[in-house]
């Protein structure tokens, strides 16, 4: 067990300084800007909920494995599986960290962590974004979904629930309408093609569509 908790660790250790420190660093030598926006909105907003509940999941992230280590049990629910478990939840955790820098790297100069409302970047729609709005936010699901496989106890299925909770909230309550108002026609056309965090799902008939 220790083995595998330890496993984690490193790799949301990796996870983490690639998907922000190191995208941050090439994005400052490519452009001149970090790129860290912050959080949005007002305290108490649903927009502010959205970036505390994602730092909170990033925060949960890292304690599920140090759970695991102080002694947390596993769920019941791993049964006798947990080995088969584990390895499933290390496979799905390395494709997740792949297809996030894949996506981020997709963003090009357009890539931010939370929302400028006075800022304009280009709408990209291109490599995932053809298929997916946020294939970026859809990569770190997956990526959290291996890793609370890999240790999987209640602070790590906790903290998953927090960030699937922390990206619906970003997307539909910050990042789409900033897209919609600064993007225009050109979002909605886009909505109409690309699905919200998977292909096809998601996808609006018309600007006021869901």
């Amino acid at each position: 067990m220790d083995d595998w908790a330890w496993t984690t660790v490193a790799l949301f250790a990796v996870w983490a300084v690639t998907a922000f420190g190191i995208r941050a660093a090439v994005q400052r030598r490519r452009t001149g800007d970090a790129g860290f926006r912050g959080i949005s909105g007002r305290p108490g907003s649903a927009a502010w909920w959205a970036g505390v509940l994602f730092v909170l999941a990033l925060l949960g992230g890292a304690a599920a494995p140090a759970a695991a280590l102080a002694g947390m049990p596993t769920l019941p629910a791993a049964g006798d599986g947990k080995a088969a478990l584990r390895w499933t939840g290390l496979a799905v955790a390395l494709a997740g960290m792949a297809a996030t820098l894949v996506a981020q790297s997709g963003m090009g100069a357009s890539w931010r962590v939370g929302v400028d409302a006075a800022e304009r970047t280009e709408l990209v729609t291109s490599g995932l974004f053809a298929y997916v709005r946020n294939p970026v936010f859809t990569a770190m699901t997956v990526t959290a979904a291996g890793l609370a496989l890999m240790v999987p106890n209640a602070v790590a299925v906790l903290a998953w629930l927090v960030l699937v909770l922390a990206v619906e909230l970003q997307v539909r309550v910050v990042e789409e309408p900033y897209l919609a108002r600064v993007h225009g026609p050109a979002y909605a056309d886009y909505t109409a093609r690309a699905g919200r965090f998977v292909p096809g799902v998601g996808r609006r008939a018309c600007a006021a569509g869901t």
